[in-house]
């Protein structure tokens, strides 16, 4: 929209209904909502959350037809009277590792009683997720996508990489393929047990036989760049044969140290670069200047007792920055984005508005996505209604769980 329409739109604090969906057959209308996040910068207050004040949302099938004030709001039979609560865009947890068996309890209390954190312990995990059945792959997966959606997640990546076997890679991804289209082929998490004398021939089946089985269940490709695991030459190998398969490239980059990841993830137009904990002036500003997202995972941080990522760096500079969970069994084993809100904002330097940006509008530009993340016409209606009435509740509130409703696809879920 123009400028002066723009303004138009944040004094009407309404957006424009789609010619698609007509606002006057709406299907659902949540209204009497006390602040909605939109992330739309032309509605309500004009922020980059584009918050509307007083608020209703009108969805039709699966998808937001009509935002603005509840003074004009669509007429409906189906009315959900939000209570004077706080409505936000699901969360989009653009980082996990759900597709596994076993934990690590002994290596957390190990490591919390002072043992550094390193890349090895995800063998632990391998031997655990090779010797379980499809069946008890599956039911571990979705006993945490249930309690993600109970914290408001509506949207979620999930990446291979506990099986390291040609076998184990494809059936991790085909077992992840069912529950969501944003599936991670990570067949280079380490180099595996298989070939820890021989890593050039792990890269070699990485690039070759196992990508030839797992590309058909992926949208990404994904590596560990980090000193223990994979060097750059190692990454771009694997990435760029991933690219010519038709996978997109995204990168664990820079988390436990300095190294060439970001710069990688900027020169192969990586969708995201995941970590970067450890970042030059270089890095920073290779970033700023290109399309691909700065992924922070508080979570690793605040279970490995690392220094925590600085997002207020990031963000002073223009980067686009997620924030995700990075659940897994080893290193952040939580699935919880309001507990990573709160961490964002505590100890990363992020205001509270900007985590919520981050765990919503920035998961999906993580994954290159316009229909998520977002309450506007046209976009899912993927919603998440607070017990609160403001979202700063996130992170004024952690650890409580404040998620009272949640809508995915225009179908209430809980």
């Amino acid at each position: 929209p123009t400028a002066d329409q723009a303004t138009k739109d944040a004094m009407s604090n309404a957006t424009t209904v789609s010619p698609a969906h007509s606002a006057s057959t709406a299907s659902t209308l949540i209204t009497n909502i006390a602040a909605l996040v939109t992330n739309d910068p032309s509605s309500g207050d004009g922020s980059p959350l584009g918050l509307v004040q007083d608020a209703a949302v009108a969805i039709e099938g699966d998808r937001v037809v009509w935002t603005g004030d509840h003074r004009k709001a669509p007429a409906t039979d189906n009315r959900v009277d939000a209570g004077g609560r706080a409505v936000l865009p699901g969360f989009v947890d653009s980082h996990s590792h759900l597709v596994f068996a076993g934990d690590r309890t002994q290596e957390f209390n190990a490591r919390m009683s002072g043992r550094p954190y390193g890349a090895g312990g995800i063998r632990t995990t391998v031997a655990a997720t090779r010797a379980a059945s499809d069946e008890e792959l599956e039911a571990n997966l979705t006993r945490y996508l249930r309690e993600a959606l109970r914290q408001g997640t509506t949207t979620f990546e999930t990446k291979s990489g506990y099986g390291l076997t040609v076998e184990d890679e494809a059936r991790a991804l085909r077992i992840a393929a069912a529950h969501t289209d944003e599936v991670t082929y990570l067949g280079a998490h380490i180099v595996s047990p298989d070939h820890a004398e021989d890593p050039a021939g792990y890269v070699a089946l990485v690039t070759g036989e196992m990508l030839d089985a797992c590309a058909p269940y992926a949208r990404w490709i994904d590596v560990f760049c980090e000193k223990g695991a994979f060097d750059g030459d190692q990454a771009r190998a694997i990435l760029t044969a991933g690219k010519a398969r038709g996978l997109h490239p995204r990168i664990h980059a820079n988390q436990l140290s300095y190294g060439p990841g970001v710069q990688l993830a900027v020169e192969l137009d990586a969708a995201s670069a995941d970590h970067c904990t450890h970042l030059t002036d270089a890095d920073v500003d290779a970033l700023a200047d290109s399309r691909t997202v700065a992924t922070l995972l508080p979570g690793a941080e605040f279970s490995t007792r690392a220094e925590w990522p600085d997002a207020r760096r990031l963000l002073d500079a223009g980067v686009t920055v997620a924030l995700s969970t990075d659940c897994n069994p080893g290193s952040s084993f939580t699935s919880s984005v309001p507990f990573c809100v709160a961490l964002a904002v505590r100890d990363m330097g992020m205001t509270p508005d900007e985590a919520v940006w981050s765990a919503t509008a920035g998961g999906a530009a993580a994954l290159r996505r316009t229909d998520i993340g977002r309450l506007t016409p046209g976009a899912y209606a993927d919603l998440t209604l607070l017990d609160a009435p403001s979202h700063v509740h996130l992170a004024y509130r952690p650890g409580v769980p404040l998620v009272s409703a949640v809508w995915r696809r225009g179908e209430r879920v809980m």
